[in-house]
């Protein structure tokens, strides 16, 4: 039976060999180990008042929570990262790496991927919103006079970029694996919304599709772009970038409003078509996972149920380890 009438909303991550979820007091990450024992990485939220205020504004919003979550996400991405590194290390290079935690290095390390994170997100976002604009430029430049065909076909070498490049990706051994996790991610979600016992069996039952999903998010930019771009003429490529650049926060706020709607009509039956696109690109950016991968992707979830309801009782939540520790509480 489910615990609430109204069960929360929650997110979360797939990271290497483990699961982030995002509560409403903190954030939690649970890694598999080599030895078969789950770790935890548990980071209490500390958004600034400011964030806090930015995060209920329309279009706005979005462009606030996708930067800072790719900062938070990184710091979670990188623990999971250092903790194969760390399985793989012998005793003697383990204590010199923990000495190096213990002086604070592995916080600047910290500090520094999730700058990266954030810088990586948004390279990546301008790059893969430039390439298609000038691809289609050179490809199609003397074919026709249509602004809007025009666009549409950059909309088209953008998604078929975007295929190839998941596809290519989804071919590795840790990106597949990754795409499991995060498969193992929605399936949890979608069993606590729909009020089930949290159990490797119940949870195996439900869809690793989900509509409130990053990979959602992704295309609908691609949708949205195609729109927004097309009331805007230009004369040459630069300028043609030059428009993309300017209007791409506007992308981004559009986009991210637009998932929230999909999922909010998922339910009724007419608009549910909506949020079929994102559902259909998670068909390459998930993969089914394994119970020992649904198991971790549990744990981490009720660690972090665990937490917010502690901070709920206590209003401050006891980290059982530091941030940067690569052995915090055994699950």
């Amino acid at each position: 039976m489910p615990e609430q009438s109204t069960p929360n909303i929650y997110g979360g991550q797939a990271v290497i060999e483990g699961v982030m979820f995002g509560g409403k007091h903190v954030n939690v990450t649970a890694v598999r180990r080599k030895d078969g024992e789950i770790t935890f990485l548990e980071v209490p939220k500390q958004d600034k008042s400011w964030v806090k205020r930015l995060r209920k504004i329309p279009f706005i919003r979005g462009i606030v929570s996708i930067i800072d979550s790719s900062a938070k996400g990184s710091k979670h991405l990188n623990y999971s990262a250092e903790a194969m590194a760390d399985d793989e290390l012998e005793p003697e290079e383990r204590a010199k790496q923990k000495e190096k935690e213990e002086s604070g290095f592995s916080l600047t390390m910290i500090v520094g991927v999730a700058i990266a994170g954030v810088l990586s997100f948004l390279f990546g976002k301008i790059l893969f919103t430039l390439v298609p604009a000038v691809l289609e430029e050179y490809l199609f430049l003397n074919a026709f006079n249509n602004r809007a065909l025009h666009t549409l076909l950059e909309g088209v070498i953008k998604i078929i970029l975007l295929l190839v490049y998941l596809w290519a990706i989804s071919q590795t051994p840790v990106i597949k694996r990754l795409f499991q996790y995060h498969g193992a991610e929605h399936k949890v979600i979608t069993a606590y919304e729909n009020g089930e016992e949290l159990t490797v069996e119940n949870v195996q039952k439900y869809s690793r599709l989900h509509y409130r999903c990053g990979s959602s998010f992704i295309i609908l930019t691609v949708i949205v772009g195609v729109i927004i771009y097309s009331f805007f003429h230009w004369d040459n490529v630069w300028e043609r970038m030059y428009i993309r650049l300017l209007l791409l926060p506007l992308v981004i706020g559009v986009s991210f409003e637009l998932l929230r709607l999909t999922n909010a009509v998922r339910d009724i039956p007419v608009l549910r078509f909506l949020g079929y696109p994102g559902l259909w690109l998670q068909l390459l950016t998930t993969k089914e996972p394994k119970d020992d991968q649904v198991e971790v992707s549990i744990a981490s979830f009720n660690r972090m149920r665990e937490l917010d309801a502690q901070y709920e009782r206590e209003g401050v939540i006891e980290q059982s380890a530091p941030n940067t520790a690569l052995d915090p509480v055994k699950g």
